[in-house]
């Protein structure tokens, strides 16, 4: 049984998340800003380890893994419109994950960004959809360039429809839609699967089955 530290461990894939850690052998150690989530997420099977992903430095996020086998950073900004949460918690708090991961001799990471992040943001696109866009993007290409053991999923548009267990995955898709809870399904595989270190994928709903869609990939 390895632990598997979750940064935005009360997030919305991150909830999807943590039973499938669990069912898997591992124990997932959620990482929040506050104790208000612990009897939830305990009751998930999760340690509850308290991170603030603004304000914390890289020693602390470091510290938060201590004794973890690998990191996902699974945090978003949130859909209120805060330009620079977007900053802070998309790329400051996956940059730090990484420098944290790297100072607690953790090698596997795997990242949740979002679908076509690399494209140009078109012209009439808001402030805050440019702003993410582009947080997302940096996020993931300073991952790529750590030298950890990565993976990247980039999923379309997120639903809080039930999992279909049923995907596609892929270096490059057509927009669509996806379940959060198949999305925690594709993280939790590629976690057990060697194969996907070094991979970047976009992940929608589809047609395969998602332990046969992770390896086919």
């Amino acid at each position: 049984m390895s632990k598997i530290a979750v940064v935005g461990g009360h997030g919305k894939v991150a909830l999807q998340l943590h039973p499938l850690l669990v069912d898997a052998g591992h124990t997932p150690v959620a990482l929040v800003r506050t104790e208000d989530y612990r009897a939830e997420l305990e009751g998930l099977g999760a340690e509850v380890r308290i991170l603030d992903i603004e304000s914390d430095d890289a020693d602390a996020f470091a510290a938060a893994f201590e004794g973890c086998a690998a990191v996902v950073f699974a945090a978003g900004g949130g859909a209120d419109g805060n330009v620079e949460r977007k900053r802070t918690v998309d790329l400051g708090g996956s940059l730090k994950s990484v420098e944290g991961a790297r100072k607690a001799g953790i090698s596997r990471f795997v990242q949740v960004s979002a679908i076509s992040v690399d494209e140009p943001v078109a012209d009439d696109a808001g402030e805050v959809w440019k702003v993410y866009v582009e947080a997302k993007r940096d996020a993931d290409a300073a991952l790529r360039e750590s030298g950890l053991d990565w993976t990247i999923i980039r999923p379309g548009g997120l639903e809080d429809t039930p999992g279909t267990g049923m995907v596609a995955l892929a270096p490059s898709l057509e927009r669509g839609n996806v379940p959060r809870a198949d999305v925690a399904a594709v993280v939790a595989a590629c976690l057990d699967e060697d194969a996907t270190i070094g991979k970047q994928w976009e992940l929608v709903a589809g047609q395969t089955p998602v332990l046969a869609a992770v390896r086919d990939a």
